[in-house]
C-alpha cells in the first residue's frame, strides 16, 4: 500500500492552463468583486456625510462597521472553511457581500447604513482568507507566491473600478448608484462553487478518495493512481486541528508578531482606502482628481502586488516584505508635504504598493507558514485579529481629520504603523516559512516512478 503525499504531489506539478489557469480566472475575479465592495465605501464617502450630514468621526465609525464584519468573517469563515469545504464557504461569503452591498445603497442613515456594511462586511472578510489558501494549496511550488499574489492584485483592480465608476456615476446619480453596481456578482456564486475544487486535506478527512483523485487527475495528469492507494498531507493525517495548531511546533510567538504585521498594515491600507479621497479633497483637489489618487492608489497596489510575488519568489520573502513596510512608511510621511502634482501621484503610488501590495504579500506568506490541515484557519485569524486595526484605522484618522490639524499630522499617524510592521516581521521565525515535516508519508522521490513520475520542485524561499 502506497501512500501519496498531495501536498508534494501539487508542489512538484506543472503549471496547467486548464487547471491552474482556470483556478486563477475564478479567484481573481471573485477578489475584484471583494475588492470592489469594499473601496466603495470610502469612494462615496465625501458624497455620503454631504447627504447624512455627518462629521468626520462619526463617517468613520460608519466605514469601520465594514471592517468589524471583516474581522467576524475572517475568522468565522476562515475557521469553518476547515470544516465544511473551501468552495462552499467562498460562496456563501460572495453572496453576503454582493447582496448586502447592493442593500447598503437603501439605506438613508448613518445607523441603517453601519448595519448592513457590518453584515456585506461578514462577506468580504470571509472570502479572502479562503482564496489565498485555495490558491496556495494548488499552485506549483517555485511559482506558488507569483500566482497567489498575482490572484491577489485583482483586489487593487477592483478598487481601480470603484474609483472609475465612482468619476461616472456619483455626480450623476447619487452616491447610492455605486453600491447598486456591487449587487451583480451574485450571478456568479453558482459557477464559483461549482468551478472551484474542493480542499484536498478536506477531501482526505471525510473520505472522499473518488473526489480527490479527480482533482488530483486535472492538477497533474501524469500522476497515475493505484490500486490501494492512501493518500496523506505533509502535515500527515488530515486533522481539523483549530487555533491551536497555529501555536504548536514553536510557531507561538511568530504567529502573535504576525497578527501584528497584519493589524499594522490594514491600519494603513484602511486608512488610506477610507480618508485618502477626503484629505486630497481637503488639501485643495477637486473630488474627481481626488479619486485620480485613488486610482493611483490602487494601481501601485497591483504593481506591487505583482512585482513582490516575483521578487518574493526570487529571494527572501521575510525581507522583501520589510523593505516595503518601510517603504510604505516613507511614502506615506511624505504625502503630508506640499509637492509637485506628479510627485504626489507617483507618492500615492509607492504607499499603494507597499500597503496594500504589501498586505496581499502577506496573505501569501501566511499561506505558507503554517500546515496544510490549518491554511484555512491560519489565514483566518491572521486577518481576523489583523481587521483590528482596520477597525480602528478609519475612526481613528477620523477623529485627526476632525480636529483640523496640518495636513502632514494625519499622514504621520498612518505612517507609524509601517515602521512598527518592520520590527514585528523582523522577529518572525522565518525557519517555518515553506516548512514541511510529514509525520507519516513517504517522500515522493522515494515513491515508485510509475506512481509518481514528477520532478521534485523546489519550495518558496
Amino acid at each position: 500500500m502506497r501512500k501519496i503525499n498531495v501536498s508534494e504531489l501539487a508542489g512538484a506539478a506543472p503549471f496547467s492552463a486548464a487547471f491552474h489557469g482556470k483556478l486563477l480566472i475564478w479567484c481573481g475575479l471573485v477578489i475584484i468583486f471583494d475588492g470592489y465592495d469594499l473601496a466603495v465605501a470610502g469612494i462615496a464617502l465625501p458624497s455620503i456625510m454631504a447627504t447624512m450630514g455627518v462629521n468626520a468621526a462619526s463617517a468613520g465609525f460608519m466605514v469601520s462597521s465594514a471592517l468589524f464584519g471583516m474581522m467576524v468573517g475572517a475568522i468565522g469563515f476562515g475557521t469553518a472553511a476547515d470544516r465544511i469545504g473551501r468552495p462552499k464557504a467562498i460562496a456563501i461569503s460572495m453572496g453576503l457581500f454582493s447582496l448586502f452591498t447592493l442593500a447598503t445603497g437603501f439605506t438613508s442613515d448613518p445607523v441603517t447604513f453601519s448595519a448592513v456594511r457590518f453584515l456585506a462586511g461578514l462577506g468580504i472578510g470571509g472570502v479572502l482568507p479562503n482564496l489565498v489558501a485555495e490558491m496556495a494549496e494548488f499552485s506549483p511550488a517555485r511559482i506558488r507566491t507569483t500566482l497567489t499574489t498575482f490572484m491577489f492584485s485583482g483586489y487593487a483592480v477592483g478598487g481601480m473600478l470603484a474609483a472609475v465608476t465612482g468619476k461616472s456615476l456619483l455626480d450623476a446619480y447619487g452616491w447610492q448608484s455605486v453600491f447598486f453596481v456591487a449587487g451583480m456578482p451574485v450571478v456568479l456564486v453558482p459557477f464559483v462553487l461549482k468551478s472551484l475544487p474542493e480542499s484536498m486535506p478536506f477531501l482526505i478527512r471525510n473520505q472522499r478518495t473518488g473526489e480527490l483523485k479527480r482533482v488530483l487527475a486535472a492538477m497533474a495528469p501524469s500522476h497515475v493512481p493505484q490500486v490501494g492507494d492512501t493518500y496523506v498531507t505533509s502535515a500527515g493525517t488530515a486533522r481539523c486541528e483549530g487555533v491551536r495548531a497555529l501555536f504548536a511546533q514553536g510557531r507561538g510567538f511568530s504567529t502573535v508578531m504576525l497578527w501584528t504585521v497584519f493589524f499594522m498594515c490594514l491600519f494603513m491600507v484602511y486608512a488610506l482606502s477610507a480618508w485618502l479621497a477626503k484629505l486630497m479633497a481637503s488639501a485643495g483637489y477637486s473630488l474627481g482628481s481626488a479619486l485620480n489618487f485613488v486610482l493611483a492608489l490602487n494601481f501601485g497596489a497591483m504593481v506591487g502586488a505583482i512585482g513582490g510575488g516575483w521578487l518574493a519568489d526570487r529571494i527572501n520573502i521575510k525581507y522583501v516584505l520589510m523593505t516595503f513596510f518601510l517603504l510604505a512608511s516613507a511614502s506615506i510621511g511624505l504625502l503630508g508635504y506640499d509637492s509637485p502634482l506628479p510627485v504626489r501621484f507617483l507618492l500615492v503610488g509607492l504607499a499603494g504598493a507597499t500597503t496594500i501590495g504589501t498586505q496581499l504579500l502577506a496573505y501569501a506568506y501566511v499561506s505558507q507558514f503554517y500546515p496544510l490541515t490549518v491554511g484555512g484557519t491560519g489565514l483566518g485569524w491572521a486577518s481576523g485579529v489583523g481587521r483590528t486595526g482596520a477597525i480602528i484605522a478609519p475612526v481613528l484618522i477620523g477623529t485627526i481629520v476632525g480636529m483640523q490639524l496640518e495636513l502632514q499630522h494625519n499622514f504621520f499617524a498612518i505612517a507609524v504603523p509601517g515602521l512598527l510592521a518592520f520590527i514585528a516581521m523582523a522577529l518572525v521565525d522565518h525557519r517555518f516559512h515553506g516548512q514541511e515535516a510529514p509525520a507519516d508519508a513517504e517522500p515522493l522521490h522515494a515513491l515508485p516512478a510509475e506512481a509518481v513520475p514528477l520532478a521534485a520542485a523546489g519550495g518558496s524561499r
